[in-house]
């Protein structure tokens, strides 16, 4: 009697929820709408444009064809700028983790007793938003130039050579990229780690686990969802960044990145092709390593 009534209420239900679902639906056709519009159509137009071939008849122009010879073309000309790329939004990515797990920490865990001190801490690590990417990309330029201060001091301890600046070399790409993005990586672990369960750490203290054990086994699985998040929001603007390895800024012809030849194609080559070619092959080398790294960290139902 109990399954027949259950069966009846199930049977009663199920009329209700598809009634439902067309409303459902209708709901859902602005996001729908706005992804087809913003997303799949510009990518679609992305795909079509890596695709042309240049027109025999005009030159700097381009038909559309099936030239996929143009990914091979981009691959063979810029796989050096697109290896530096990926190695140095891989040490950006680092070392911001290195600095911001520590800084969101220190706001998350040590700093709750105090909330005036944690909301001010927190205000400092957001404030940098609140001034121009450029203008502080521009800021640092001049800190590390030969006029600069540090450039001064290093020159006078023998480290730099007369003349020799900072800006222009490896170290000054990846320290603008790794200061720019030390918010990403610090406010998606600090929004782990102030809701993180202090009675857990005090456990592992009872039961005899030192500081590194306890940070170990406990706080660092707890924060994994935060560190993933932290790394993927660093690692993929990085990767794609073109305003820090410019030569107006910290970079060189020497530290050109993928981000620097694409607005090299499009904007000055205008060779659109190419542009849009090297932009898709990003695309998909950024998305296969996501892939990779969200499986290898076991956290495939944070996506």
């Amino acid at each position: 009697m109990a399954f027949t009534a259950f069966s009846s209420s199930t049977a009663a239900v199920e009329p209700v929820a598809r009634r439902k679902s067309p409303i459902a639906l209708f709901l859902l056709l602005p996001g729908i709408f706005y992804l087809i519009l913003f997303f799949v159509t510009p990518l679609i137009s992305l795909i079509i444009t890596s695709l042309q071939a240049p027109d025999p008849l005009l030159f700097g122009q381009y038909v559309n064809a099936f030239n996929w010879q143009n990914y091979v073309t981009v691959i063979e000309t810029y796989g050096e700028q697109a290896v530096r790329s990926a190695g140095y939004a891989a040490l950006a990515t680092l070392f911001a983790l290195l600095i911001g797990f520590p800084l969101a920490y220190f706001i998350g865990i040590t700093l709750r007793p105090y909330p005036l001190l944690q909301s001010l801490a927190l205000v400092l690590v957001i404030a940098p938003f609140f001034i121009s990417f450029l203008l502080r990309t521009l800021a640092w330029k001049q800190i590390f130039s030969t006029e600069g201060p540090i450039s001064g001091i290093l020159s006078s301890i023998g480290i730099l050579g007369p003349g020799e600046a900072i800006t222009g070399t490896a170290f000054s790409v990846i320290f603008g990229l790794t200061y720019n993005f030390i918010p990403f990586m610090t406010l998606p672990i600090y929004a782990t780690l102030v809701s993180l369960d202090l009675r857990l750490l005090e456990a592992g203290n009872d039961l005899y686990g030192s500081p590194a054990t306890t940070f170990r086994t406990v706080t660092l699985p707890l924060s994994a969802a935060g560190v993933m998040s932290g790394t993927l929001l660093t690692f993929i603007p990085a990767a794609g960044d073109y305003i820090n390895a410019s030569r107006e800024f910290l970079g060189s012809a020497d530290t050109t990145m993928i981000g620097n030849v694409i607005e090299t194609n499009f904007l000055v080559l205008q060779n659109f092709p190419a542009a849009a070619a090297l932009s898709l092959l990003l695309m998909a080398f950024i998305l296969v390593l996501v892939a990779l790294y969200v499986k290898r960290s076991g956290t495939e139902e944070l996506l």
